[in-house]
């Protein structure tokens, strides 16, 4: 599986943007997918992820109510819809994918390990 993230830029604080993750394979509507961000000096940290069908979604604290991940099977490609940005969501974002399918909940759906494709990433830009 390749997954290409694409959709990151410059904005304002209290804007908005939609990142896109498009998988290669016809076996992407098995996988439960996940977007991490890595800050500048910082550990990279799980944001949100959704399950193979989209049934169950999982969020971070710092971005729920802010931040929603969807995702389209017939197109391969999930989506992380941000709005209310702030300048602390500054970050490179990393698409994943997990094959088990299923979200494990916390606090292994937070989890690096639990993901086995990584994409390479989309930088978000938030200015003050």
């Amino acid at each position: 599986v390749q997954l290409q993230a694409s959709g990151g830029g410059l904005m304002q604080a209290g804007g908005s943007l939609r990142l896109s993750c498009a998988a290669s394979g016809r076996t992407f509507s098995s996988y439960a997918m996940a977007w991490f961000r890595q800050a500048p000096g910082k550990e990279r940290e799980f944001v949100a992820a959704i399950s193979w069908n989209g049934g169950s979604t999982y969020y971070a604290d710092s971005v729920k109510g802010r931040f929603t991940i969807s995702r389209d099977n017939a197109k391969n490609t999930v989506y992380l819809e941000m709005n209310s940005l702030k300048p602390e969501d500054t970050a490179v974002y990393y698409c994943a994918a997990d094959t088990y399918g299923v979200l494990a909940g916390s606090p292994d759906t937070e989890l690096e390990y639990e993901y086995d494709y990584w994409g390479q990433g989309t930088q978000v830009t938030v200015s003050s």
